[in-house]
């Protein structure tokens, strides 16, 4: 079994201590989001976890026990979001400045190959053109030269809620031209490779191969055999969008519980009723949520 930690929030962030009583007790609870009141208990011991995905834009909080972690045996990754859109689309995400400082603390904790930088989502806007994203690929991928082996990029996909959102704040979604697009995604391709990562996309079913951008997956069978030399399950996860080329997984997050509050989060319905929700979490609950 692998572990998603998790698509539906941030808990790295701001779950770290739920997660670790978690892990010291064996096991969580993780309610099903379409049906609430089936509860799915999932085992945490190491000897039933192939692997932990963490899926973060700010790892800081888990840092202390990332030794724990591998003391009890445990194999583990993580999906580092790392941009630096303006505030009107990420308003309360980590500086630039932190987020760098704190990737290079995780990757020499636990090496580069178990960090992974996420550009991701690539969001098209008049404040946010192909130019902005070029110049700010170039700033972080140089800032991250020899912290990761490894990058995943994808463009934005709008879900009805983040639609409505955008639309309330006065945000207006663009598309490149496909010229433009090109240039951008040759250019990120390029640029990985001078620093020493490979770019992957992610969810884009091979859309931008011709620009050496190859397909990749973030719950990826393959790496995990690279990377700790053992072999996970194959198969596709059918709980996610048809071009995702995830396996499968199990994540124990909870929607509406992050409280970044990026326009474009397709993990939160309300940004007031996460708020309300992570004042109420409880660290000691077996479900992130009660």
């Amino acid at each position: 079994m692998i572990i998603s930690a998790s698509r539906r929030t941030d808990i790295p962030a701001f779950y770290s201590q739920w997660f670790m009583n978690r892990i010291r007790q064996g096991s969580c609870e993780v309610p099903n989001p379409r049906n609430p009141s089936q509860i799915s208990h999932v085992s945490l011991r190491p000897q039933d976890v192939d692997a932990i995905v963490f899926w973060t834009r700010h790892p800081g909080p888990m840092l202390p026990q990332v030794e724990e972690l591998r003391e009890r045996g445990f194999r583990f990754y993580f999906l580092y979001t790392v941009m630096d859109n303006p505030r009107t689309l990420d308003p309360h995400c980590p500086s630039l400045a932190t987020s760098l400082s704190t990737f290079r603390t995780l990757a020499d904790r636990i090496g580069p190959a178990k960090v992974i930088w996420r550009y991701d989502p690539v969001t098209f806007s008049p404040l946010t053109g192909p130019e902005f994203h070029e110049r700010a690929f170039r700033r972080i991928a140089k800032a991250l030269e020899g912290c990761t082996n490894r990058c995943i990029i994808s463009t934005t996909t709008l879900y009805r809620k983040a639609r409505s959102r955008l639309d309330q704040e006065g945000v207006r979604i663009t598309q490149p031209e496909k010229k433009a697009l090109k240039d951008l995604m040759v250019f990120m391709a390029g640029e990985g490779e001078d620093k020493g990562m490979g770019v992957f996309s992610c969810a884009m079913s091979g859309e931008f191969d011709e620009y050496g951008v190859k397909p990749g997956k973030c719950v990826d069978d393959t790496y995990i055999r690279e990377v700790f030399g053992v072999e996970v399950t194959h198969r596709k996860d059918p709980s996610q969008r048809g071009s995702c080329g995830c396996v499968m997984s199990k994540d124990i997050g909870m929607y509406d519980s992050c409280t970044y509050g990026c326009l474009y989060c397709y993990a939160t319905s309300s940004f007031e009723r996460a708020r309300e929700n992570q004042r109420k979490h409880d660290p000691l609950s077996p479900r992130l949520l009660s």
